[in-house]
């Protein structure tokens, strides 16, 4: 019996990068644009479709998706595009003045609030037309108004109605650095953000537009890439990371078996991906013989990693991975996998946290028989959670206490830049007070965060959280290294 996903994509980010994932699922499955399987291939593919779609009356195949944003420009380019008969026309919710969020984190979380009852509507429907609902996934991104905001509340609700059920999200961390920032107040839509994703998120999948940037130039070699193909990098992620749950094998089969293989600890559920082989031209392909040794070393460098972290060793800090899963897909024996692990344990490629087990778990799936001939034979997905993940929320928390002006320990809203916005635009903040207890709170969560991370580092990890059970209810953990 499939296990069904329900899909949210918030936002002008998460919907554009959700349409580029509904192409790859439809090309995986033998879908057309109109939801019609495909007459031109007669195989039996032997996946599970219904995991992510549904069959209508008329027995065309339909995305378990809501759509949200608050304003209209990127879900009207869905509904005029080539897949706008995909999608289940009343599971779009836009806002009819299309005045957006402004990006404001405060603007997206109260109109989300307005608006929550028509939403969960829609998700209510799509539950109960599922047989064995497991979870949800939403795509979003952390620095705008809506994704952060609407997302934020999003997953409060979601917690709130299905807490039995996993929540995974995809979500988009922004630039870095002021000069190539994609929104000058995204250091308070960010952290706010972040602590949503620490308290109500099971599993959040780390995608950093550093590093997309950065893959798209270096590995890709394409000057100025525009968002179609940083959007087309993160489906190719999010199609990889479900593929076992679509064409099923011998495990990983659900999503609670992919997520309990990876987050040993539910505080620590970043996960950074690496995927390879990305280059897919001519020359390139001419010269690659792909196997799967080379596949599971290539996705061990950092130069694969979708997310910009520092691995290197700082002051008293040991970066080390906490688990990975290699998702390998196309002609795969299994004796060649186990072989690539002995030589990648023999060269010792990956180093682990010292409290738990030092191994590479590996997932092996079909290739879909509807793809295009002509691509590589053996690819690969890492998903890691790896300690150095806390160098991004440790950038996005120097950011934010260097806008706010931060000295000493205290600061002051009303002199903090555009945060008096977070106030006027809303009714959702009483007073001053009640902007810095909610951003103090946000700020000592992430803090707990990364001390969290970085307690992860040391032998004594598991006595360390025994006696820090309460650093995610208001009081501060303990540094590790004290």
């Amino acid at each position: 019996m499939p296990r069904e996903i329900i899909t949210l994509q918030v936002g002008q980010c998460g919907n554009q990068i959700g349409y580029e994932f509904w192409k790859q699922l439809c090309l995986e499955h033998g879908i057309t644009q109109d939801g019609v399987i495909r007459d031109d291939i007669d195989v039996d593919a032997g996946d599970r479709k219904d995991v992510f779609f549904y069959q209508a009356d008329d027995e065309h195949y339909i995305p378990r998706a809501i759509l949200l944003d608050l304003e209209d420009r990127v879900i009207d380019g869905i509904r005029t595009g080539d897949y706008r008969k995909l999608y289940n026309p009343e599971n779009f919710i836009v806002d009819t003045q299309g005045g957006g969020a402004g990006n404001n984190w405060a603007s997206g979380y109260t109109q989300a609030k307005d608006k929550i009852e028509d939403i969960m509507d829609m998700i209510d429907r799509e539950a109960d037309g599922s047989d064995s609902l497991e979870g949800f996934v939403v795509c979003h991104s952390i620095a705008g108004g809506t994704g952060s905001g609407m997302g934020s509340y999003m997953l409060e609700a979601l917690n709130d109605r299905y807490s039995k059920k996993l929540v995974q999200t995809y979500s988009v961390f922004p630039n870095d650095g002021e000069s190539n920032s994609d929104v000058v107040v995204q250091p308070y839509n960010s952290i706010l953000t972040l602590k949503r994703l620490t308290l109500e998120a099971d599993c959040v999948v780390v995608l950093d537009n550093n590093a997309l940037n950065r893959i798209a130039t270096d590995r890709l070699r394409i000057p100025k890439p525009d968002f179609h193909i940083l959007n087309g990098l993160v489906s190719t992620v999010m199609a990889a990371s479900t593929a076992t749950l679509r064409y099923p094998s011998y495990m990983n089969n659900d999503l609670v078996g992919l997520i309990a293989s990876l987050i040993p600890t539910p505080r620590c559920h970043f996960l950074m991906t690496g995927y390879t082989p990305l280059a897919y031209d001519l020359a390139e392909r001419s010269v690659r013989k792909t196997t799967v040794l080379d596949v599971m070393r290539r996705l061990l460098q950092t130069k694969n990693m979708m997310v910009s972290t520092r691995r290197t060793e700082q002051a008293g800090r040991n970066p080390c991975y906490i688990s990975i899963l290699n998702i390998i897909q196309g002609e795969v024996d299994p004796t060649q996998v186990h072989k690539s692990l002995q030589r990648i344990r023999g060269r010792n490629l990956a180093n682990f946290i010292p409290w738990g087990p030092a191994s590479i778990q590996v997932a092996l799936s079909r290739r879909s028989p509807y793809l295009p001939i002509g691509g590589p034979r053996v690819s690969g997905l890492m998903m890691a959670n790896h300690t150095s993940i806390s160098s991004l929320f440790e950038r996005i928390l120097r950011q934010f206490d260097l806008l706010i002006k931060k000295k000493g320990g205290s600061w002051d809203p009303a002199k903090a830049p555009f945060m008096q916005n977070y106030l006027r635009m809303t009714d959702l903040f009483k007073s001053d007070e009640d902007l810095k207890d909610e951003f103090d709170d946000s700020r000592e969560i992430v803090q707990s965060l990364v001390t969290e991370y970085q307690a992860c580092e040391m032998p004594n990890y598991i006595e360390w959280g025994m006696s820090n059970r309460g650093a995610y209810a208001g009081e501060e953990a303990k540094d590790p290294r004290m």
